[in-house]
């Protein structure tokens, strides 16, 4: 076989590290954008950001980029980096120690009663009441057993015969005792506050709640309803309910709001909350009679290159052999690539607010439909950029915090040739949900027909899939007394 040599040309596309940063960033949230920040800061020696109280140089990419100029930085600039425990005697119970006085000047000092809110669990609040009471060491110790097993919202949800199981050596008497004796430890439990702590299901825990409250002929009507027809209370079977108590529509409405007015997780209380605040990249005004967005300054990075090393790296440029270069370019890409992130965030958003007027001046009501493309072809960007922007990335108006995303809508026909947003829709089923009659709720198809009046032509099964999305029960759920 003859060998030989052929020259063929092709094209393909090939994504330079600067174009991937750039796309990577533009998916990030601001919390996810805040992150890899740091982690550059951490990495590269050039990249720094502003103090508080100095110049904003992320204004421009010219201006950020002339740090590393030539130029040699003014001879006067300085730069500043900124539980219990078992035992055999019984259970120990954990001392509150002493706290000093509150310091005046230290701002991370809290008040105290805030402090105990904060870290007050089911557990400790448990606990801290078996301590006054006057139960023998064995029994508070199982008492303090079957705490330590209760979930977070209150409830024993293992078996007593599974927990003698695991009982610890020191709490095992007879044999023949050991269920009763954590049944009457469960009595115990049961008593302390929150009221309903210790229940095994949700009839027991607001049996146990009803207890606590006065004698009175609503306490024992809806005792009777919590024991015998809890199920058909949650179906909204009134008749049924009547029928089995003789009870009247103005006995059974009062038993039913004293029955409403119970928590069934009485243990969610002292659990923690993790709290996730959203920090807007765009916030929208009115100014001169236009809606205008504009980027939220506090949520975009201040980054620089920082001028010492930029000017080592000019002054030893010729020499070579380091990796100062590297990194400066490092550093040029990312503030560059920063900037237009926000800055395509700013237009993205500017042709949102141009399209949605509607909705910022009347509400929801008014939002029209609006696809991707739409506004892709608008800023001269593709889908998948129009995409990637309106996720995680959140817009503050007048009427709230919504993401981008919020603003895209399929549409339905009217009458008139028109359409009409999906979300639109869903506000209008809301608003006629909202203005019903209880005792004879709007049904989906009755939704339809009203929707139908208006010029809005849908479906019943459509009414019912936008209905499940605003959370709404169906017909007969809605139905009161």
């Amino acid at each position: 076989m003859k060998q030989t040599l052929q020259l063929k040309l092709s094209q393909h596309l090939a994504l330079t590290p600067q174009l991937q940063q750039s796309i990577r960033l533009l998916q990030l949230s601001s919390l996810e954008l805040n992150q890899e920040i740091e982690q550059a800061l951490q990495e590269n020696p050039l990249l720094e950001r502003e103090e508080p109280g100095e110049a904003i140089v992320y204004g421009g990419a010219q201006d950020a980029l002339a740090h590393t100029r030539d130029e040699a930085p003014s001879s006067g600039e300085e730069r500043v980096e900124a539980t219990a425990e078992w035992s055999e005697e019984g259970f120990e119970w954990p001392s509150s120690g002493a706290k000093g006085p509150r310091d005046p000047n230290d701002e991370n000092d809290v008040d105290a009663g805030e402090l105990q809110a904060a870290a007050t669990s089911l557990s400790d609040h448990l606990i801290s009441q078996l301590a006054l009471s006057q139960l023998s060491g064995r029994e508070r110790l199982l008492v303090a057993f079957l705490i330590e097993a209760l979930d977070e919202d209150g409830y024993l949800a293992q078996p007593l015969e599974e927990l003698a199981e695991v009982l610890p050596p020191e709490l095992i008497g007879e044999p023949d005792e050991v269920i009763e004796d954590l049944q009457i430890a469960l009595k115990h439990l049961q008593s302390l506050d929150p009221p309903g702590v210790g229940a095994r299901n949700p009839r027991e825990c607001l049996l146990l709640q009803l207890a606590n409250l006065p004698a009175t002929p609503a306490r024992e009507l809806a005792r009777t309803i919590v024991s015998d027809h809890l199920e058909q209370l949650a179906s909204r079977d009134y008749a049924r309910i009547k029928k089995a108590t003789g009870c009247d529509d103005e006995a059974l409405r009062v038993a039913q709001d004293l029955i409403r007015s119970l928590n069934p997780r009485p243990g969610a209380q002292f659990a923690t909350l993790d709290t996730r605040y959203v920090v807007p990249d765009v916030i929208v005004k009115k100014l001169r009679g236009q809606w205008v967005a504009q980027l939220n300054q506090e949520a975009m990075p201040r980054l620089r290159i920082n001028r010492q090393y930029a000017d080592l790296l000019r002054r030893h440029r010729a020499s070579g052999g380091n990796n100062l270069a590297g990194q400066l370019q490092e550093a040029k890409w990312l503030i560059k690539n920063v900037q237009q992130r926000f800055d395509t965030i700013a237009r993205v958003a500017q042709a949102i607010v141009d399209r949605q007027r509607a909705f910022f001046d009347h509400g929801e009501v008014a939002m029209r439909p609006l696809t991707l493309r739409e506004i892709a072809e608008t800023v001269d960007l593709h889908e998948s950029t129009i995409s990637r922007v309106t996720t995680q990335k959140y817009l503050a108006c007048p009427r709230g915090v919504y993401e981008l995303k919020y603003f895209f809508g399929s549409h339905v026909a009217t009458d008139t040739g028109g359409a009409a947003s999906s979300t639109a829709i869903r506000a209008l089923i809301r608003q006629l949900v909202a203005a019903e009659d209880g005792h004879k709720p709007l049904s989906d198809a009755r939704i339809a027909d009203i929707l139908g009046e208006q010029g809005i032509v849908v479906a019943r099964r459509t009414v019912a899939k936008y209905r499940e999305s605003l959370g709404i029960p169906p017909v007969n759920l809605r139905k009161t007394l």
